[in-house]
């Protein structure tokens, strides 16, 4: 059986691999069907469905730290996942918006960055024991 920290990595992982996937479908729609002329504009845009995706994740189902109320935790979460998109954006401006290069790999490299910062803010700052 998973110690209490693996079971919760693994629960992270899971709720951060199903908002990504809504993230990434979105991004995905606005560049492909709506012709966004901006791969950074449409991830900070796609950014914010799956930012509420991946809160309702790790209230309910990663973290399970009801100590706090949500009107603490959510201002927190939204500070924390917002300067994240802003990251996300900017890696993203410059990979594909600025040298050209393809946005899958951007929007990879993005959310590599984007999993370590979240797990840990998280952890440290929204849902601290």
């Amino acid at each position: 059986m998973l110690n209490d920290h693996a079971s919760e990595l693994l629960r992270y992982v899971l709720n951060g691999l199903v908002a990504t996937a809504v993230h990434y479908g979105v991004f995905v729609f606005m560049l492909e069907t709506l012709r966004f002329p901006s791969a950074a504009m449409a991830s900070v845009m796609a950014a914010l469905v799956g930012i509420a995706i991946s809160f309702m994740g790790c209230r309910y189902f990663v973290f399970r730290r009801m100590q706090g109320t949500f009107l603490q935790q959510f201002p927190r979460f939204i500070a924390l996942y917002a300067s994240i998109a802003l990251l996300h954006g900017l890696v993203l401006l410059i990979w594909s918006d600025w040298f050209g290069m393809d946005y899958r790999m951007g929007f990879l490299i993005a959310t590599g960055l984007q999993v370590m910062l979240s797990y840990f803010g998280n952890k440290i700052l929204v849902f601290k024991a």
